[in-house]
């Protein structure tokens, strides 16, 4: 029996097709389902929070730095608003195409922008370019590059510029004090940093706020004791002289008597904090803290002082100095003239080195010792800068008669320029040791009584006496005040031991008014050349600076007060001594 395939006809071959279409269709809507429901309800959370990882971003919300203002209330810090362009740098990586646009915009090269993408390519976060123009950022931004977005921080901007540089010192590229005031009072002035949540899009950019989460809090402001208008004064002052004189540098510290406020610290040369690109870190330090010399004659008044509290001598007690050599052992003491036979204030009038070691020796070392550091030689002033040194005044257990000798006029100690306003401000002061401050102080600050009203008194009038016409600084008088200080010219100290036979520092320390003392004035003048007496070079810059403060101040004039004596004014071609 022959058997016959059944043939299949159209219809049925369509039932068929329809069949599997029907059938993968299922398949796929089940696929989808079981799909759905992994996303929708099984990893929702998980898919969720990744979503969220590429969308939502912590970042930091830099807070305003806090200004620093004078005495008066002149701004010398202040914060101004800048942006940072910053990158997402996987979502940078993959938009080569953009680089050219990207580079051109911020002022960079391809080779710049792929070095960093190298460097921080498994970050979240690299900065562009820092401290740009809101208005340079936004357009940077405007060019919508994947990735790329901008970010608000602030610069710091110094208006007196070079004038208070080495006071106020500068910060960082992330505002952070690295020098002078900024950085002694970083914790004050520098706020806390918040944290906020944004949302970004596809391309990386931030286009919403969502939540605060730790809220920003601007920096305290701090008020210095400061007073803009000497220390322009000074600093005009002291470069003058650095010119006219062709010295190394120069420097100048004024203080207050009363509450031993810093009413102005200046150095020259100087740096603009505004523009650090070609500086190094000579150019930053304060010399007036940081830098010590010995301070010669500047010294004898309180040789003077040791000498009148003894009760072994008067301001009248006669004194030898000639021939104007003086040996002890084999090494000798010297004056630049012979000065004859003089009273003990006579030697300091004329500043007499043979007459102030003949002094000297008839008292213990101990005594000098114990005076000198009674006035704050050897010790820090504590003042709020970083790097202050300490200064050396070193305490032996047995002196040479030499060592007791130099001693008494100035050498064998060193000390800052901070150091020796301080010490003339105890005399000022009627013998009263006052903390040096940078902080702004309200009303009268209380100290430690270290010498005698008495013996203060009889030393200001000698001082007084060495910007007189008979003394060794006429040219740190100012018409119409009464004026006190002492003059020094000490040889620089030779980085190989001994002295430098030709390179002097300038030195002129005083007060005025003399009737009621208010500022303290420490002139430094490092190396002129030609003229190196303090009386010549120091003396003047001293007296510019002075007479500019007392007009400020509007202090009284008192040249015909109380003594009936008149401060000479006159600008003597030479100096006697010191």
């Amino acid at each position: 029996m022959k058997l016959t395939a059944k043939r299949r006809t159209p219809k049925t071959y369509s039932r068929l097709r329809q069949g599997i279409v029907l059938g993968v269709v299922c398949l796929g809507m089940s696929v989808l389902g079981v799909r759905a429901f992994q996303v929708q309800i099984l990893d929702s959370s998980r898919l969720q929070a990744e979503g969220a990882a590429r969308q939502l971003r912590n970042i930091a919300v830099k807070p305003e730095r806090g200004r620093i203002v004078d005495r008066n209330g002149d701004v010398l810090a202040v914060s101004t608003p800048l942006d940072a362009v910053w990158a997402h740098p996987l979502t940078l990586m993959h938009a080569p195409d953009e680089w050219p646009r990207l580079a051109e915009a911020l002022g960079m090269s391809l080779s710049q922008i792929s070095s960093l993408l190298d460097r921080y390519q498994d970050r979240e976060f690299m900065y562009l370019r820092r401290h740009l123009p809101p208005a340079e950022a936004a357009r940077v931004e405007s060019l919508a590059i994947p990735g790329v977005s901008s970010l608000r921080e602030y610069g710091r901007y110094y208006p007196a510029g070079p004038i208070t540089s080495h006071v106020l010192g500068f910060t960082d590229v992330d505002d952070r004090g690295q020098e002078g005031i900024e950085r002694a009072f970083d914790s004050h002035l520098a706020g806390v940093e918040g944290r906020k949540r944004v949302l970004r899009d596809r391309k990386g950019r931030i286009v919403e706020d969502i939540e605060s989460i730790r809220p920003v809090y601007r920096g305290r402001d701090l008020q210095l004791s400061l007073d803009l208008r000497i220390q322009v004064s000074a600093q005009h002052h002291l470069a003058q002289s650095v010119r006219d004189t062709r010295a190394l540098g120069a420097s100048a510290v004024m203080l207050d008597v009363n509450t031993g406020e810093v009413l102005a610290m200046t150095n020259v040369p100087d740096f603009n904090p505004n523009n650090r690109s070609d500086m190094t870190p000579e150019h930053f330090r304060n010399r007036s803290v940081t830098d010590v010399f010995e301070p010669g004659s500047t010294v004898k008044p309180f040789t003077m002082s040791m000498a009148l509290a003894s009760g072994r001598f008067s301001v009248e007690t006669p004194v030898s100095t000639s021939p104007g050599i003086h040996y002890i052992g084999r090494d000798p003491v010297r004056d630049i003239h012979d000065y004859g036979d003089l009273t003990l204030g006579g030697v300091l009038v004329k500043s007499s080195n043979v007459g102030t070691a003949k002094v000297a020796m008839e008292l213990a070392p101990e005594e000098l010792y114990g005076i000198l550091a009674k006035v704050g030689f050897g010790q820090a002033t504590g003042i709020e800068l970083p790097g202050e040194v300490d200064g050396s005044l070193l305490k032996r257990e047995r002196w040479r008669p030499i060592e007791h000798a130099t001693l008494s006029f100035g050498y064998g100690l060193s000390s800052t320029q901070v150091q020796l306003a301080r010490a003339y401000a105890v005399l000022a002061s009627g013998g009263v040791l006052r903390p040096v401050t940078l902080k702004r102080q309200v009303g009268k600050v209380p100290g430690k009584q270290v010498l005698s009203g008495e013996t203060a008194h009889q030393i200001n009038a000698l001082l007084e006496q060495v910007v007189s016409a008979d003394g060794t600084a006429q040219r740190a008088a100012v018409p119409a005040y009464r004026v006190a200080g002492k003059t020094g010219t000490v040889h620089k100290v030779s980085p190989t031991g001994g002295y430098e036979a030709d390179r002097y520092q300038s030195l002129f320390v005083g007060f005025a008014p003399v009737s009621a003392p208010r500022f303290v004035l420490a002139v430094m003048v490092d190396e002129p050349r030609g003229k190196y007496f303090g009386g010549e070079v120091a003396a003047p810059v001293f007296a510019r600076i002075m007479a500019d403060a007392l007009r400020m101040h509007g202090i009284r004039p008192d040249a015909d007060l109380d003594s009936g004596v008149t401060v000479v004014a006159s600008m003597s071609p030479g100096e006697n001594g010191a």
